[in-house]
């Protein structure tokens, strides 16, 4: 960031900070009372976007799960799908079929009615936008989708063109949120910025890029999910957010008490943590449904990371219990997997990725890496150096991922890049070591990264594995996504998960934890399965 973008944002910052002071959490006004004030992390700034289909910025589908409902939900702590906006459904015998029946009772904010008809419009438009841009997150969630059946008014049969076992969880995603026939005549740009149209609890008012948005709330609503325990309208007249990224001014203005969340993209330190606890604040974490945060392999056209003994003395190198004490705290959860715990069938691998330098050191010296003077191994008067691109920037992890693997004779050289240069560099294959991340409560959420059928970049997921691995690997996502049964779902995805921590496919640093930090005066803060928080349940008041 430029010096003068970033002067321009703190200037911002202040005049944010001097226009919350009325809705303080400590004003006396009965209108602060009834308005949470949520400072989140900086906006995306190279794809806005609000609206749910297109949606893939976490701060944003916040928003958007409060101002937007779907046809189910999803249990947070069973993953289990549960009744919303369809109040029961069937499943044909093939999978090819859904049968939704819907409430009655359900209108859009416009007014018009949420029927059969409405849903079809949904799911018609969102697949014409998918056939016309394929790279659109959603498409991923509507991955078999073929076309939509009004049955009545309110029977609504989803037919697919293949099977799709994710399809059922897709439903209860805010990706595949219901918006209002009139949104769908609008451009795909306009629900970008904001003309959406929802069923939710409410109603978008306005938002604004790199600034922040506003909600406040829909009269009347009475058709919560299940996982909401305030059956009726929101308990607060409004939220105010705002897209603060620098971090002194965000957590500056949740000291003085002008926010009354405070929610950054990583984990709090243990200086903040201490800090903010000793203000009576609140920490919330969940971690988030999906893969953790893993390296990925170069495995191609003679990369070092070809040899399997490598990878694995990598995989052994890597001492996760003290990256999550050090780079964040002593209570902070250490990995134990290629998934989050939250994400459905994950398959705890702790066993397989201890902390085994002697075991590295072993496993290079198999290989003919012998150890230099300068401590870092060799073979053929090649050092064994590996490259790992960084976007946007190096972090403390990173040079700590960095020391231990030096301490085994690994040089990790960390090259920090753009994000085109990134995205470059992963098509092309220059690199040894990636990273990405998606968030879904489903395990099939992974083809987006690894199967290269499916994935955002087809290169990265084919380097990812030496061919004949590549080829297990496809066969598990294959049965993950067309078993019609639950235990056919964990053995395959079990297996896969298995087959990418032997083969050393995937290396799991860290488990991505979200957090927020609560002050006094906020009550019924709560977590859905997707990560984000049901704003209806929320009350404020005095601290």
């Amino acid at each position: 960031m430029s010096k003068q973008r970033l002067a321009t944002r703190l200037l911002a910052a202040s005049a944010l900070a001097l226009a919350l002071v009325g809705c303080s959490p400590s004003g006396d006004s009965t209108d602060a009372g009834k308005t949470l004030n949520i400072a989140f992390w900086g906006d995306n700034t190279t794809l806005v976007s609000v609206d749910p289909f297109q949606v893939y910025w976490l701060e944003h589908r916040v928003l958007l799960r409060n101002v937007a409902e779907s046809l189910t939900d999803q249990d947070p702590d069973s993953g289990k799908i549960i009744p919303w906006l369809a109040k029961s459904w069937s499943v044909s015998d093939d999978a090819l079929s859904y049968t939704f029946e819907l409430r009655q009772d359900v209108t859009f904010s416009n007014g018009e009615r949420f029927d059969a008809k409405a849903v079809k419009a949904a799911f018609d438009s969102n697949k014409a936008f998918a056939t016309q841009l394929p790279a659109t997150f959603g498409a991923t969630y509507l991955a078999g989708y073929d076309h939509a059946e009004v049955v009545d008014d309110f029977t609504v049969r989803l037919v697919l063109s293949r099977p799709n076992a994710g399809f059922l969880q897709a439903t209860s995603t805010t990706n595949l949120a219901i918006l209002a026939p009139a949104s769908y005549a609008l451009t795909e740009k306009q629900r970008s910025l904001g003309k959406i149209i929802g069923t939710g609890p409410f109603v978008l008012e306005h938002y604004t890029p790199e600034v922040g948005a506003r909600l406040v709330k829909r009269q009347g609503y009475h058709w919560a999910s299940g996982n909401v325990k305030n059956r009726g309208e929101a308990h607060l007249d409004a939220v105010e957010i705002t897209y603060i990224p620098e971090e002194s001014v965000r957590n500056g203005l949740f000291l003085q008490g002008k926010a009354d969340i405070l929610w950054p993209r990583n984990p709090f330190s243990e200086v903040d943590l201490k800090l903010f606890e000793s203000k009576g604040a609140t920490i919330q974490s969940r971690s988030l449904p999906g893969p953790a945060l893993n390296l990925y392999p170069n495995t191609r056209d003679g990369r070092l990371l070809a040899d399997r003994e490598v990878r694995l003395a990598l995989q052994k190198a890597i001492d996760r219990k003290s990256y999550a004490s050090t780079v964040y705290n002593a209570q902070f959860p250490v990995v134990t997997g290629v998934f989050d715990v939250t994400t459905p069938y994950f398959k705890p691998q702790a066993d397989k990725l201890a902390y085994d330098p002697k075991g590295a050191e072993q496993l290079l010296d198999q290989a003919g890496w012998s150890k230099g003077a300068d401590g870092y191994r060799h073979k053929d008067g090649k050092r064994l150096t590996l490259s790992y691109n960084l976007s946007p920037a190096e972090t403390a992890g990173d040079v700590l991922i960095q020391d231990q693997l030096r301490k085994v004779g690994i040089d990790l050289k960390l090259n920090v890049v753009t994000r085109a240069e990134w995205v470059a560099s992963n098509a092309s294959g220059s690199y040894d070591l990636t990273s990405t991340y998606m968030t879904r409560a489903d395990p099939i959420i992974l083809q987006t990264i690894l199967d290269p059928r499916a994935a955002n970049s087809a290169s990265l997921a084919t380097n990812t594995y030496e061919p004949q691995t590549l080829a297990k690997a496809q066969a598990l996502f294959d049965g993950g996504i067309t078993a019609t049964a639950g235990d056919q779902r964990a053995q395959a995805y079990g297996a896969l998960q298995d087959l990418l921590v032997d083969e050393g496919s995937a290396f799991p640093l860290y488990e991505r934890v979200w957090q927020a930090a609560t002050s006094p005066r906020v009550k019924d803060f709560r977590w859905t399965a997707e990560g984000f928080a049901l704003l209806g349940d929320i009350e404020v008041g005095q601290p």
